[in-house]
């Protein structure tokens, strides 16, 4: 059971699935409280969950599945940006990550562009 089915039974369906200790095990209330977090109308519990992160993983989630009002709730996770020029300037000149970012913050863009030409080895996108 991923934490996403968690977030789903929460946000819509108001279905009790965690019904034993194996997926007491399974939730993550982080993720769990980080996706709620980016809604207007559950930001506020969530971060009540958080201040009270010692409270049972049950607790927490039978807290959230009853308090929070019923609606399809969808957002995409904020990934960082900049990995792809990280790879690239790290596979061009072998260095470390933190090499790497030291050195992509004195590249201009069209350094980076260069250095992603010749390391591209073909293929498809």
């Amino acid at each position: 059971m991923n934490p996403f089915e968690f977030v789903n039974s929460i946000n819509y369906t108001k279905e009790d699935i965690m019904i034993d200790d194996e997926a007491e095990k399974e939730y993550l209330p982080f993720i769990v409280n980080r996706q709620l977090s980016y809604f207007q109308d559950t930001v506020m519990l969530s971060n009540e969950m958080n201040k009270y992160h010692h409270i049972d993983k049950k607790l927490q989630f039978h807290f959230l599945l009853n308090i929070v009002r019923k609606r399809k709730r969808f957002t995409k996770w904020g990934k960082p940006s900049g990995v792809d020029d990280l790879e690239v300037v790290k596979e061009f000149y072998g260095y470390s990550n933190e090499k790497a970012r030291s050195a992509i913050s004195l590249l201009t863009p069209e350094q980076i562009e260069t250095i992603k030409n010749k390391v591209y080895k073909g293929g498809r996108k």
